[in-house]
């Protein structure tokens, strides 16, 4: 197949919409739904981001994709009870390493994964199938599905689940264009391999960045490949737990993604684990009570009258002191960012959420106050000398 029509554009009015191939077949088939415009940017990007990440760590990467940018990544080492539980996965036995993979995706940051496009690196099994059938999701890529869990995502939506099986072989062309009002541009491919040496140089007095920080570096500078800039991303673990993407100022990535860092380790406090939740109350009104219960506006959902609709008992207010308090447990954070800090609040604010690793470009006339500012907390900073800018 050549083209795919598609229902229409970005938006209903803009018609009409394919995508197609100016030399050869499509690198993908359409197994179950029928995609939208905006799908298919989100599975091409999410595709390209768990690729690179399976192949720089060696696990199963999954992502969990919105507007063309990742709201999670993470590859697939085994979930903590707490993390099951959060997660709302603890129901669910021993996950594969790929369900357990997007179970962390997804769990990052709930709230923007709602009604995610996801994408797999390796053959999705019944395990991540059975994860994705009850959540909000509008579909899937993947190289290949087993048959049990083609079942069951083709009886997601009635039938009109948007399941593809994309080509692993398939090699794009080096030189990619796009057309802006009738202006055609054109650029080489970024085909920047991130590994290892790209955190050689550490320009701060903290030398040290153990192996599973540069796993974690890597995991940021990859996923803010495939991120609209300007973006940064905050990992800990082997999952991404805060991405800030398309931020006109670096600090606002910067706050953006650090206070989304924030509330996951938030949602590990006992306050939330132990919220009286009502059985019949669903996952996604779970994830946005707890986003509004651990912020300043917790009267929306603890109001006389309000809370009732939610809860068991009314449950204790969780205080900014003692959220504050909480949050200083938070540690060996990494952090990348897609070009450099050109101010040392960048650092200030990274600190806050339990930043010890950083990777940038480094080249701004201000690196050295950004360096003294690490030096300040004992924070390890590589300069990669590479900008990841996605647009």
């Amino acid at each position: 197949m050549k083209e795919l029509e598609l229902k229409y554009g970005c938006n209903p009015n803009q018609k009409p919409s394919r995508v197609f191939m100016k030399e050869g077949e499509l690198p993908f088939k359409v197994l179950s739904g029928r995609p939208g415009y905006i799908n298919l940017l989100d599975a091409f990007n999410g595709y390209q981001l768990v690729k690179e990440l399976k192949k720089a760590t060696g696990l199963p990467a999954a992502t969990s994709f919105k507007h063309v940018s990742p709201a999670g990544a993470a590859v697939g080492l085994p979930l903590t009870d707490i993390e099951k539980k959060i997660y709302w996965v603890e129901d669910m036995g021993d996950l594969s390493p790929l369900a357990s993979a997007y179970a962390r995706a997804r769990g990052a940051d709930r709230m923007s994964s709602f009604g995610d496009f996801i994408s797999l690196s390796d053959n999705c099994d019944a395990d991540t199938a059975r994860l994705i059938k009850r959540e909000v999701s509008d579909g899937i890529v993947a190289p290949g599905y087993d048959e049990d869990a083609l079942e069951i995502l083709k009886s997601k939506k009635n039938g009109n689940y948007c399941v593809i099986q994309i080509d692993p072989s398939y090699v794009p062309a080096p030189i990619e264009t796009k057309d802006v009002y009738g202006i055609t541009f054109e650029q080489g491919r970024n085909e920047l391999v991130i590994d290892d040496e790209l955190f050689a140089n550490v320009v701060t007095d903290a030398k040290d960045i153990p192996e599973a920080a540069r796993i974690d570096l890597a995991i940021a500078m990859i996923t803010l490949k495939y991120t609209q800039s300007n973006s940064v991303c905050y990992v800990k673990g082997g999952q991404a737990i805060g991405i800030g993407a398309g931020q006109q100022s670096r600090i606002h990535c910067t706050r953006l993604a650090g206070d989304k860092a924030d509330k996951w380790f938030l949602r590990q406090s006992p306050k939330v684990l132990n919220l009286p939740f009502k059985a019949d109350v669903r996952r996604a009104d779970r994830d946005n009570t707890i986003d509004v219960y651990i912020s300043d506006d917790y009267d929306d959902v603890l109001a006389d009258g309000i809370w009732e609709q939610f809860f068991t008992e009314k449950p204790e207010v969780f205080t900014r002191e003692e959220r504050k308090e909480w949050l200083k447990k938070m540690d060996g954070v990494s952090l990348g960012s897609d070009a450099f800090f050109p101010f040392g609040d960048n650092i200030e604010r990274a600190k806050r959420s339990g930043v010890k690793y950083i990777a940038q470009p480094g080249g701004s006339i201000r690196d050295d106050n950004v360096i003294d500012t690490c030096n300040k907390y004992g924070i390890a900073m590589a300069f990669t000398g590479i900008r990841l800018f996605h647009h």
